[in-house]
């Protein structure tokens, strides 16, 4: 016979509770007794009727706990469980309202959590609207006055734009079905820039197709901003939450997708304004700004009549040297053209003197040692030549008395 620890039995009671899909997903209703707040947010109480109680533990993520109060009678929504440790049965609730509150209540609170646990109703994922569309499309019944109350806030306030009508039905069976197509739709299409989903007011049964998973799932996953505009500001859809932006009316939403043409051109003729006053301000200060480097050029400006009366007198005494300094050039040319003809040879030879060469060698003789005697000479004077033979020295007649010099020989 096989014996069996305590966590044991508590471990495979919890799992067996935690595996019935009755308790995993129960609604409960009772008189809220012992209630304790923790600090940590969890809430703990018992809900009982007039034979029994179970305990109740709400964590501090549960929704409805604010409406908690000791003594009053509640709805509560959530799983059996067992707590180990304890050995105690007891019920995670969830969610908890008053009791009175209609089913379609409950099940709306419940499929709102579920979806705010997923995320879809997460604020950092909402895209801005953009600002100046081209086409607005609207998913709504055809035959409301949604179409015409849009249509005209839209035509009065920016009739550039194009509002393309995606019909869909809006209520009773079948109506949640037909939204999902209409904003698929015009997802496919490409076309619009922003989707207004909208329909009038009614109570919550004549609005629960924008309640329906199917079409909080949609307005989801468009790749299209989705503005909801359901019902009246009071209403509140699950749509309204998933979408990237909510108005309180249809014709608000209108408001919300385009601009104000009537803002936008007095903005363009304001800022219009500005820029000409800025522009003027900005040539007016350059203006002045010339005007005053003008008059200090006319004050910087030199006397061009003195200047004119000193380059004149400059070019006259650059001049006069110039002229003095040619003068003296032609003079010390002149001087060294005088001093190199007198050095020529014949202006020598005019002077008396002679050139003397051997007629065999062609060698100019300017030194005594130089001849021989009986070497034949030539000498070179100015209007000829005379042949002549060298002889022994000795003294001469004096009338004809010969004198030898470096540059050659010399009868006198």
């Amino acid at each position: 016979m096989p014996v069996y620890t305590v966590s044991q039995i508590t471990r495979y009671l919890k799992e067996s509770l935690e595996r019935d899909s009755l308790l995993a997903d129960l609604w409960i209703s009772g008189e809220v007794f012992n209630l304790r707040r923790h600090s940590s947010g969890h809430n703990y109480l018992t809900i009982k009727d007039a034979q029994s109680q179970i305990r109740c533990v709400m964590f501090r993520n549960g929704r409805g706990a604010d409406l908690l109060v000791e003594g009053s009678l509640v709805i509560a929504h959530g799983r059996i469980s067992l707590f180990e440790a304890r050995g105690d049965l007891q019920i995670v609730a969830d969610l908890i309202m008053p009791e009175g509150t209609g089913p379609l209540y409950l099940e709306l609170e419940r499929l709102k959590m579920s979806l705010e646990e997923e995320g879809l109703f997460e604020p950092s994922r909402k895209r801005p609207l953009p600002r100046f569309p081209r086409v607005v499309g609207l998913v709504t019944s055809p035959t409301g006055a949604v179409v015409h109350d849009v249509r005209s806030v839209i035509g009065r306030r920016y009739p550039l734009v194009e509002l393309r009508l995606a019909p869909a039905q809006v209520q009773g069976d079948g109506a949640a079905k037909s939204i999902v197509s209409a904003i698929d739709g015009l997802n496919t299409e490409g076309r619009a820039d922003v989707i207004i989903l909208a329909r009038g007011g009614g109570s919550i049964e004549e609005l629960w197709a924008f309640n329906e998973e199917t079409v909080a799932r949609a307005v989801y996953a468009s790749r299209i901003p989705i503005v909801s505009a359901i019902g009246h500001e009071r209403d509140w859809t699950v749509a309204d939450y998933v979408a990237d932006v909510r108005a309180p009316t249809p014709s608000v939403a209108g408001e919300l997708v385009v601009p104000d043409g009537a803002a936008l051109l007095h903005d363009l003729q304001s800022r219009s304004a500005a820029l000409s006053r800025t522009l003027a301000e900005l040539v007016d200060s350059r203006r002045k700004q010339v005007e005053a480097r003008a008059r200090d050029l006319v004050l910087r400006a030199p006397d061009l009549t003195a200047l004119a009366h000193r380059v004149e007198d400059l070019s006259r005494s650059a001049a006069a040297s110039m002229s003095q300094r040619l003068s003296r050039m032609k003079q010390n040319v002149e001087g060294r053209r005088i001093g190199l003809q007198a050095l020529e040879p014949h202006a020598i030879l005019d002077r008396g003197y002679a050139i003397v060469e051997k007629m065999a060698s062609s060698q100019v003789v300017s030194r005594k040692g130089q001849v021989a005697t009986g070497d034949e000479l030539k000498i070179t004077v100015t209007d000829g030549t005379v042949e002549a033979t060298a002889g022994k020295g000795g003294p001469k007649p004096r009338r004809r008395r010969r004198v030898e010099t470096t540059a050659g020989a010399r009868l006198l």
